[in-house]
């Protein structure tokens, strides 16, 4: 394939992204089962270690963001010179990319081994736990370039509209987590039995599998990356570009886990088995949302490239046809895990406080899941169209105007079920108020007829 390439800009809107979507679905359901698995296997060790490691989901959680953030800031660029047809500016991005995620993680690896501690104290987390905690993240931060670097690549490789690629990518991951999990966690055969650092440690292995095949996609088969150097004064070009969308999103990505921390801190004031079943349950938000999220990744390109095309009509559709497709995924996950809610709780611990609180989240949260896959829908699209802030505010709202506050008080009136009930509010007001905000941008920066002052606008419909 050449690197100029964009194959979304032709044929039908709705079979483009539903195939993309379902290959990319089977990457996120990869990540997913990435994290589900060192769940169920540290779940054996006991719940002060299932509680140490939700804990650290937070954290992980907001160097995953700013990781995500500065690859849809890649894609973003990327796609829309697909669009274009500048196949040495997609060379150009893609490397300096790369280069950008590079400074970025030997930075936070830094940070990151220097604030274990004061952090966590800050978080809530108890001082039984902290042993256990900072058992995982110094291997996590070590292995850190190995989560970061990956991410950035395999989000160049779907800026093509190749979702397949970086699923089978994951799935290379997840299998090799797969085999050590088991392995280090406990120590089976000639392996040594470390518990928490063996999760940690797997997590390294695997993400460096992702690391070495994503590289050899984009630098063998789509000969995305170029070994020339054009000078200082190009690469920060290309990085002002990355980071006009990458640091208003990632900084987005990273305002969920940071409220999710606070939350976290709140939901620890019930017990260790409140904060192991929030821990769960949560994880299980992902998995449940998995379609949405893999939709929202292939709608960034989709919407880049038809709109660096001039395409409007189909960036339009695009947009709606995910919109309803979320609401409709809500619907359908809530009545599964209103029936399933509590089996399923039961496959991670068999504390029955536990898996009390996992059935009462699961019971009231997804009630707004149809909402949250239309905010993700539209903060990706806001994104691409070069928008990144009003992305950012949408969560700034949803996180800290309206959830923590709301979690805030309805710990105290409601216990744990005001908690949940703060997500359920906060998710549906937030997704709300972003349909009507992208329906605005998309009036201006993708409109269907040519304006007065913008007469050269195009309203091409292919394959709508």
């Amino acid at each position: 394939m050449k690197p100029g390439s964009a194959r979304f800009t032709e044929g039908p809107v709705e079979r483009a992204l539903a195939r993309t979507s379902l290959q990319m679905m089977l990457g996120i359901l990869a990540m997913v089962a990435f994290n589900l698995v060192d769940t169920f296997f540290v779940g054996q060790l006991g719940k002060a270690e299932l509680a140490a490691m939700a804990f650290t989901f937070p954290v992980v959680m907001v160097f995953g963001g700013l990781a995500m953030g500065l690859g849809q800031g890649a894609s973003a660029v990327i796609s829309r010179a697909l669009g274009e047809g500048d196949q040495e500016r997609v060379r150009r991005l893609t490397t300096d990319a790369l280069l950008l995620a590079v400074l970025v993680v030997t930075v936070l690896v830094v940070v990151g081994l220097a604030t274990i501690e004061p952090l966590f104290r800050a978080m809530g987390a108890p001082s039984d736990l902290l042993p256990l905690i900072e058992q995982y993240m110094r291997i996590w931060y070590v292995g850190m370039p190995f989560v970061v670097i990956p991410m950035v690549g395999n989000n160049a490789i779907r800026a093509t509209g190749d979702a397949r690629t970086p699923a089978m990518i994951m799935l290379v991951a997840v299998t090799v987590n797969l085999v050590l999990d088991p392995l280090l966690i406990f120590g089976l055969g000639p392996f040594p039995r470390m518990e928490l650092a063996g999760a940690a440690l797997t997590t390294v292995f695997a993400r460096a599998a992702a690391l070495g095949a994503s590289m050899w996609v984009l630098t063998v088969r789509y000969r995305m990356v170029t070994r020339a150097w054009a000078g200082f004064a190009v690469t920060l070009s290309s990085w002002r570009r990355i980071l006009w969308v990458g640091l208003p999103d990632a900084g987005t990505r990273m305002i969920l886990p940071v409220g999710a921390g606070l939350v976290t801190r709140l939901v620890a004031g019930f017990g260790q088995e409140a904060v192991a079943a929030f821990g769960v349950a949560t994880r299980v938000d992902v998995f449940a949302l998995a379609m949405v999220m893999a939709l929202s990744s292939m709608l960034g390109p989709f919407v880049g490239q038809n709109h660096g095309a001039g395409l409007y009509a189909r960036v339009w559709r695009g947009v709606r046809v995910s919109q309803l497709f979320a609401l409709v995924w809500g619907l359908a996950m809530l009545a599964l895990l209103w029936v399933a809610a509590r089996p399923l709780a039961g496959l991670f611990n068999d504390d029955p406080q536990v898996i009390e609180d996992i059935v009462l989240y699961l019971r009231i949260v997804p009630f707004g899941y149809g909402l949250v896959g239309v905010l993700m829908i539209c903060n990706t699209t806001l994104n691409v169209l070069e928008r990144p802030l009003h992305a950012s505010a949408l969560t700034i709202v949803q996180m800290f105007v309206l959830y923590v506050p709301l979690a805030v008080l309805g710990s105290r009136l409601l216990g744990l079920q005001g908690i949940f009930g703060a997500a359920l509010v906060a998710n549906g007001v937030a997704g709300a108020a972003a349909y009507l905000v992208l329906r605005r941008v998309l009036n201006r920066r993708a409109p269907l007829r040519p304006s007065p002052a913008d007469p050269g606008s195009k309203t091409a419909s292919a394959g709508t």
